[in-house]
């Protein structure tokens, strides 16, 4: 028996404009989920004074990261584009610094975390702004994300500042 082919058609509209968000989005994705991956790293890997704020806070940047990284993706493919967020791939062209391995004390991974997330919130204002006359709907994607990333970025930097 032949499989039936069925031909799916790319969003309507400009055709230039899902290449376009695509070159903004795309960034934002590999940050992402580079973030929820070294989160997670830096949740295995915590210890020391405050451990359990950190660890479990940890987890919940990572959700933000994963839940956010899929609104994103499926931003890209509803606009008829693929997404490649694989391990090789994020690791290539992330921004995020790298994570310093192995076990930390809380201080330290406090800080790095929130290094993390200073370089995926600058991918995601950098997309908020060249969105601005593309594509207002993935505009708000990023806006919704740049406000949660704010919050975590706050709560998290709370755990030493003085």
């Amino acid at each position: 028996m032949a499989t039936k082919q069925i031909q799916v058609p790319a969003a309507q509209g400009d055709l230039g404009r899902p290449s376009g968000v695509a070159q903004f989005l795309s960034p934002v994705v590999h940050d992402l989920v580079a973030l929820a991956v070294n989160g997670k790293q830096a949740h295995w890997h915590v210890r020391g004074e405050n451990f359990v704020g950190v660890h479990e806070f940890l987890d919940e940047i990572v959700a933000h990261a994963q839940d956010a990284s899929d609104t994103v993706a499926e931003r890209i493919v509803a606009l008829g584009l693929p997404v490649d967020a694989r391990i090789s791939t994020v690791a290539a062209r992330t921004t995020t610094p790298i994570l310093t391995d192995g076990f930390q004390r809380s201080d330290v991974t406090v800080r790095e975390i929130v290094a993390q997330l200073d370089a995926v919130i600058e991918t995601v204002y950098k997309a908020v702004k060249g969105l601005d006359d593309l594509d207002p709907v993935s505009q708000d994607i990023v806006i919704a994300i740049a406000q949660q990333l704010d919050k975590d970025r706050w709560f998290m930097f709370s755990h030493y500042a003085g």
